[in-house]
C-alpha cells in the first residue's frame, strides 16, 4: 500500500476502529506514579521487546494518526506494556501534546490484560487490540511495518497465552484451567441463593464463555448482587456455594481494582463527543418534602454488611464531620411542580377510552404520559406492552394486529424450526450452536427461579424461556445471546403469556438495548459516558469528587444500566419502572435520569464517607432492594425537565436505547478469519 493511499483511508468502516473512536481516549490507563511505579523508571526493568512506528488513531481518518513506541518490559517476573507517543512528531497539526498524552499507555502489568485480538489482512495494516480485565479495551494498535506475530510471539514466552476456542485471532492471557481462577480473572463473582426480587443466579463454574469473552465486565456486579440481598431471598434449602460466595465477595474489593485503575479516563474531554454546555436556565424552587424512604427493611442476618440498614440511602445523616459541598440544585427542596405525584395504574376501561372504534390509539403521547405517571394494571399489560415496546403500531386497529399477530406466529415457527432441526451429528460441527445453547440452558434454569411463575422442576415457562432465546440466538446471529438477556426476556414471558407474542416483543426491546450487549461494548460507554455529563450538569461538586476519587468511570452503575434496575427492584417494581422508561415520555434516556436521582439522593454519604471506587461499588450494589420506586421515579422526572435541553444536548446521537444510527451494521462484529 502506497504511502499516499494510506494517508487518505478512511477508517470509518473498520469495526474495530468504531467501537474505540468513543472511546478515545476513554480506555487509557493513566500514568499515576502513586498507584504504580512504572518499570521504566526503574533501573532494573528488563527490555524485552520495542517496536517503533506503532500509531493509534484518534479520528476516523488515517493522516491523523500518533505514532509512537510499542515496548514490553519486565521487572519482578512481571511484564508490562507501554505505548509513548514520539514528541513533536505528528501528520495532523490539530492534535496538541495534550491529545497525545491522553493516549499514552504507561506500563499496564499483564496480569490486567484478559485477551489480545489480532487483525493481520493481506491489504491494509496489521493492528492488535489490547482488552483488559475490566472489559474495557485500548484503541487498536496499528503496526504500520507489520510485526503483529513476533509481537504475540514476544508475549507467549512471558505469560501464559492461549488462543480462542471461537476466534483463532483472539488470545486469552492467562486463562487458568481452575474455574475460581478464571472466575476471579474475568471478574465473574457468583451468584449464591435466587431471590425474590427476580434476580438471576449464574452458575459457580460455568465461567465466560469465549462468546462472551469481550463483555466479562458486563457482569461485575451482576453476580455480586444476590450475595449481597439475602433479605430478599427465598428459601428453599442451603446453598453449598453460600460460603465460597461471601469468600468471593471479600476478593471483590481487590479484583476491582482492576477496573477501577485502567478506566480511569473513561470519559476525557477529549472523548469524541465534544463538550456540553453546562448552563442553563434558573427554576423556581419550592418545598420538596418527598424523600426516598421505607428503605430500612430489616436484612437476614446472615451476611454483615458495611453500612447499617437504616442509613443506606439517608441523605442527611453521615457518620463523620466531612464538609459536604452544597448540592447546586437544593435537591431536597427542589420543586415538585415539575415531578407529579404518582396516580393509580391505567385500567382497561379507561385504555379503552383512548382507542378510536377500529382499535387505534387516537392519541399515543396521551397514552404514554397516563403509564408515565401511573403505570398499567397487570391484566392490562399484555395489551399495553406490545404498543410501548414498538411491536404494535400506535395507529394500528384490531384486525391489523391479529393479523399482525398471525404472520409473526407463523415466521416465528419458522424461525424456531431452524434449531430445532439440527442433528446431533450436525451440532457436533456447530460450535457456535453449542456455545449458545450451553450458555442459555444454565442461564435459564436460574433466572428468576424463586418467583413462583419460573420455580419447580421442568418448568414449562422456563423451556419456553429457553425456546425463545435459543431462536433469538439464529434471528440475530452477529449479536447471538449474551448473559443478561434472560432478565429481560423473563417479564416479557411473563406478561404475554405466549411464546410468539413474547419473542417478538423481546425482539423490538433488543433493537433498542441490544448494544448494550455488544462485544466492543461501545452501547456501555455511550450510555457511562452520557451519565456522567448529567451527573457534572446536575451535581458539579459530586462529578468533581468522582473525578479526585477515581470514579469518573463511573463503573459502579454498570449493572443499572446494563438490565435498566432489573437487580434493584423487586419484581413487580420492576416491571413498573420497565414500562414507565419504555414510554419515552420526558426522554428515550430517562433510566440515566434515574441513576442521578439515586445518586443524588447518596451524595452526601458518599462523600461525608469519602468512598473509593471499591467502597462506591459495594455501597451500591447494597443499595439494592433498598430503593424506593415512586419517589425515585419523581425525583428523576424533576431532575429531566430542569436539565432540559442542556440534558437532552450532554448524551450522543445514537446511545441506547435510540434505536441505532443507519450506519449499515446494527452490530459491530469480528473481521473474517484469514
Amino acid at each position: 500500500m502506497s504511502m499516499e493511499a494510506s494517508e487518505l483511508q478512511d477508517l470509518s468502516d473498520d469495526a474495530d476502529y468504531a467501537a474505540s473512536q468513543q472511546q478515545g481516549s476513554a480506555s487509557m490507563m493513566r500514568s499515576d506514579s502513586g498507584k504504580r511505579s512504572s518499570p521504566s523508571e526503574h533501573e532494573d526493568a528488563e527490555l524485552i521487546y520495542l517496536k517503533d512506528n506503532v500509531a493509534i488513531h484518534p479520528t476516523q481518518f488515517a493522516s491523523e494518526r500518533i505514532s509512537g513506541r510499542l515496548k514490553l518490559t519486565k521487572q519482578d517476573s512481571v511484564l508490562f506494556l507501554s505505548w509513548i507517543p514520539y514528541k513533536g512528531q505528528t501528520s495532523n497539526a490539530k492534535l496538541s501534546e495534550k491529545d497525545r498524552s491522553l493516549y499514552t499507555i504507561t506500563a499496564v502489568p499483564f496480569t490486567e490484560v484478559r485477551s489480545i485480538r489480532r487483525h493481520t489482512p493481506t491489504l491494509g495494516w496489521q493492528y492488535v487490540i489490547v482488552v483488559l480485565s475490566s472489559g474495557l479495551a485500548f484503541p487498536p494498535l496499528y503496526f504500520y511495518n507489520g510485526g503483529v506475530r513476533e509481537f504475540l510471539a514476544i508475549v507467549k514466552q512471558h505469560v501464559f497465552l492461549a488462543r480462542s476456542s471461537e476466534d483463532p485471532n483472539v488470545f486469552i492471557v492467562n486463562d487458568f484451567q481452575s474455574p475460581l481462577q478464571r472466575t476471579l480473572s474475568s471478574l465473574e463473582l457468583p451468584s449464591s441463593l435466587p431471590v425474590a426480587s427476580g434476580q438471576s443466579v449464574y452458575p459457580l463454574d460455568g465461567g465466560s464463555s469465549n462468546e462472551n469473552q469481550g463483555r466479562t465486565s458486563a457482569d461485575i456486579g451482576n453476580r455480586v448482587s444476590s450475595v449481597i440481598q439475602s433479605g430478599l431471598r427465598k428459601h428453599k434449602n442451603h446453598d453449598p456455594t453460600r460460603d465460597l460466595s461471601i469468600h468471593l465477595l471479600e476478593k471483590f474489593s481487590l479484583v476491582t481494582k482492576f477496573a477501577r485503575d485502567t478506566t480511569t479516563q473513561l470519559f476525557s474531554e477529549n472523548n469524541g463527543f465534544g463538550s456540553v454546555d453546562k448552563r442553563w436556565n434558573n427554576q423556581p424552587v419550592h418545598s420538596y418534602p418527598e424523600k426516598l424512604s421505607n428503605i430500612a427493611e430489616e436484612k437476614h442476618n446472615e451476611i454483615r454488611h458495611s453500612y447499617s440498614e437504616n442509613d443506606l440511602l439517608k441523605d442527611e445523616e453521615i457518620s463523620n464531620d466531612i464538609d459536604v459541598p452544597a448540592d447546586p440544585l437544593e435537591f431536597n427542596n427542589i420543586s415538585l411542580v415539575w415531578g407529579k405525584p404518582r396516580q393509580p395504574p391505567m385500567g382497561h376501561k379507561e385504555f379503552t377510552a383512548l382507542l378510536d372504534s377500529e382499535g387505534r390509539v387516537v392519541e399515543s403521547k396521551a397514552l404514554r404520559e397516563r403509564v408515565f405517571y401511573g403505570g398499567i394494571e397487570h391484566q392490562l399489560r399484555r395489551e399495553v406492552w406490545p404498543f410501548l415496546l414498538g411491536y404494535y403500531a400506535y395507529d394500528s386497529t384490531y384486525a391489523e394486529r391479529e393479523y399482525l399477530r398471525s404472520v409473526k406466529r407463523m415466521e416465528y415457527a419458522t424461525l424456531k424450526q431452524q434449531w430445532q432441526s439440527i442433528s446431533p451429528e450436525q451440532a457436533k460441527r456447530f460450535t457456535k450452536y453449542r456455545e449458545r445453547k450451553g450458555l442459555i440452558d444454565k442461564d435459564v434454569v436460574r433466572t428468576d427461579r424463586a418467583f413462583e411463575y419460573y420455580e419447580g422442576d421442568d418448568n414449562l415457562h422456563v423451556n419456553s424461556m429457553r425456546d425463545i432465546l435459543l431462536t433469538y440466538s439464529f434471528y440475530n446471529f452477529d449479536l447471538g445471546y449474551c448473559q443478561g438477556m434472560s432478565d429481560y426476556l423473563s417479564p416479557i414471558l411473563f406478561v404475554m403469556e405466549d411464546e410468539s407474542e413474547s419473542f417478538w416483543c423481546f425482539v423490538a426491546l433488543m433493537e433498542r438495548l441490544g448494544p448494550n450487549f455488544n462485544r466492543d461494548q461501545n452501547g456501555m460507554h455511550t450510555q457511562l459516558f452520557a451519565l456522567s455529563k448529567l451527573v457534572e450538569l446536575l451535581d458539579t461538586p459530586l462529578h468533581n469528587y468522582f473525578k479526585q476519587n477515581d470514579c469518573l468511570n463511573y463503573f459502579f452503575c454498570f449493572r443499572w444500566i446494563l438490565i435498566q434496575f432489573k437487580r434493584e427492584f423487586e419484581y413487580e417494581k420492576t416491571m413498573q419502572l420497565w414500562e414507565v422508561m419504555w414510554t419515552h415520555y420526558l426522554s428515550e434516556h430517562f433510566h440515566l435520569y434515574v441513576c442521578v436521582a439515586v445518586l443524588k439522593r447518596c451524595r452526601s454519604k458518599i462523600m461525608g464517607e469519602q468512598m473509593d471506587f471499591d467502597t462506591l461499588l459495594k455501597f451500591i450494589n447494597e443499595l439494592s432492594g433498598h430503593i424506593d420506586l415512586d419517589s425515585t421515579v419523581r425525583d428523576a422526572e424533576a431532575l429531566c425537565i430542569c436539565a432540559g435541553e442542556n440534558g437532552a444536548a450532554s448524551i450522543p446521537p445514537g446511545t441506547p436505547p435510540s434505536l441505532p444510527l443507519d450506519d449499515g451494521t446494527l452490530y459491530p462484529q469480528e473481521d473474517d478469519v484469514l
